[in-house]
């Protein structure tokens, strides 16, 4: 029993050590869709949407807008799990986002949800 144990928990923590470590280039972010990755990037311009559906903020990683081949959103009802306003923290900071790929009309995105997700260099 011990040894089934201790095999599980080996096996769970080996998983989610590799699952957390695969860095990827930001412009590759596009191939990686539904993958859990680490991107290391320079955010190229931010925007707040307070009015907006869901008072999305965007951060633009690895070029400016629109040519940025990844977007990182941080919804309104996440804004308080940041200390500093993100589109104003973030812009033009070399930055490592931590999270799940998704496509949003053909582009790769990535929701943040809480500042571990997004550190910066």
């Amino acid at each position: 029993y011990h040894m089934k144990l201790i095999f599980t928990l080996l096996f769970t923590l080996t998983i989610s050590i590799g699952y957390s470590q695969k860095v990827i280039p930001v412009e590759e972010a596009a191939k990686h869709e539904g993958e859990h990755v680490k991107i290391c990037t320079k955010i190229y311009g931010t925007k707040y949407l307070e009015t907006a559906k869901g008072s999305p903020t965007f951060l633009n990683a690895g070029a400016k807008y629109p040519n940025s081949p990844l977007t990182i959103v941080i919804w309104g009802d996440k804004r308080g799990n940041f200390k500093n306003k993100p589109e104003e923290y973030y812009n033009n900071k070399n930055v490592c986002i931590t999270g799940k790929i998704i496509m949003f009309k053909e582009k790769p995105e990535i929701v943040v949800e809480k500042e571990e997700e997004i550190v910066v260099e």
